[in-house]
């Protein structure tokens, strides 16, 4: 309930009183509360990416105390990311078991693919003329955001296809891989198109038949980009001569802007909410100039967070990337942990898609990375607690299409 409200917004599709009732706070309250007396609780799995989780968290909360925008503007900042961090650790004292995993990556892929395959559907239909845009009031309203998001959802809709036994299940997975496919493009978004291209190139590394999968997937991309109107391709086509683009000059003046920010103060940064005019006239070399968006995951962190918030970021890419490719080799040969493998490339090429379509967006402190980071903690939990069971206790098996058509 809580993945599905926090990610889909579903209350924004509503109207009067609906729209801005607190539907997640009332959520995460009662899971808050019964998490006290459920007997299903699971001791906190503290792992190197846990614990760089909690890190960031507590230093961010630090360098709120040192913010240079108004207390008032931070602390609602902080109370938004607080909450969303919260959750996750509560994720990780709540769910175990290949079941329950995969329940929760449903939860997620059906919240954010929504709009995906809605998307996918207008842009067909519109020949893609227009903008595919995200839920209003969210982290992923705006079309660049919802394109790297959608990005970023499909090799985790690609487990579940290649893992479901339901042959109608698989087709309509398909069909919504398609569909939002095609709403990433219709998007119109430089970053998320960047990011797809980079995803597929990684998806067809890491499987099993490198050369013949990245030429099918880099056709397929192809077959779809023809489909896209003369001013999609205007727009994708700035991304050469980005000294002539507006937004481009905007982004790199706005860098720039950051780093003499972060010159200033390298230990904290600015805090939560850096866009500020007044704080950009402060910092930019460039007379009046208006505050921007980051619009890019690694600018966000440093400049409100300080080169000690960067380095935990990083860290934490790492930390995910390095123990998700563990259990990918650890456990391909062990009785009913086939599937574990195949999630964590998956994971991997989410991963992948984030670090570099985050390079121009800024979605620091959205939920759906922080997930891929759950999921490999949650992943990790399962496999050291099977290990312990006795011998003849494994959960279900993988279904035979896992195995010479998966990645």
């Amino acid at each position: 309930m809580w993945v599905w409200v926090s990610m889909m917004n579903p209350h924004r599709l509503a109207y009067g009183f609906a729209y801005q009732f607190p539907f997640a706070m009332i959520i995460a309250i009662a899971t808050l509360v019964a998490l006290v007396f459920t007997k299903d609780r699971k001791a906190f799995p503290l792992t190197s990416i846990s614990g760089l989780m909690l890190a960031f968290l507590v230093w961010m909360s630090i360098t709120s105390l040192f913010a240079m925008q108004p207390a008032d503007v931070v602390y609602a900042t902080w109370i938004q990311v607080f909450k969303t961090q919260l959750m996750l650790f509560v994720t990780m004292l709540l769910i175990r078991g290949r079941k329950q995993i995969e329940q929760l990556i449903w939860a997620i892929v059906i919240s954010i693919g929504y709009f995906g395959v809605k998307g996918g559907i207008w842009t067909l239909t519109s020949g893609g003329e227009n903008r595919v845009w995200g839920p209003p009031g969210s982290f992923i309203e705006g079309n660049n955001e919802l394109g790297l998001a959608l990005t970023m959802l499909l090799p985790l809709m690609y487990y579940l296809t290649a893992t479901t036994a339901k042959r109608w299940m698989r087709f309509a997975m398909w069909g919504s891989m398609v569909a939002c496919a095609l709403s990433i493009l219709g998007s119109h978004s430089r970053g998320a198109f960047l990011a797809i291209g980079v995803a597929v190139l990684f998806l067809g590394i890491k499987s099993r038949r490198p050369i013949l999968t990245t030429t099918l997937l880099s056709i397929a991309l192809a077959g779809a980009v023809m489909l896209m109107p003369g001013n999609w391709l205007d727009r994708m086509g700035t991304i050469e001569t980005y000294q002539s683009d507006a937004s481009a000059v905007s982004r790199l003046q706005t860098w720039e802007t950051i780093w003499n920010m972060v010159k200033d103060r390298p230990v904290f940064g600015a805090g939560f909410d850096l866009a500020d005019d007044e704080l950009f006239r402060r910092y930019s070399p460039y007379p009046d100039m208006e505050s921007y968006s980051p619009h890019s995951i690694y600018f966000q962190v440093l400049g409100e967070h300080g080169f000690v918030g960067l380095a935990l970021f990083l860290a934490l890419g790492l930390s995910i990337w390095r123990r998700s490719k563990k259990l990918a080799r650890t456990c391909s040969d062990q009785p009913g942990l086939e599937w574990v493998p195949l999630l964590m490339r998956m994971v991997q090429v989410s991963l992948v898609a984030f670090a570099a379509g985050g390079a121009f967006l800024g979605l620091l402190h959205y939920d759906l990375p922080y997930y891929l980071a759950v999921i490999v903690v949650l992943v990790d939990a399962t496999v050291t607690e099977k290990r312990t069971e006795p011998l003849g206790r494994h959960s279900r098996s993988v279904p035979p299409s896992i195995g010479a058509r998966s990645v």
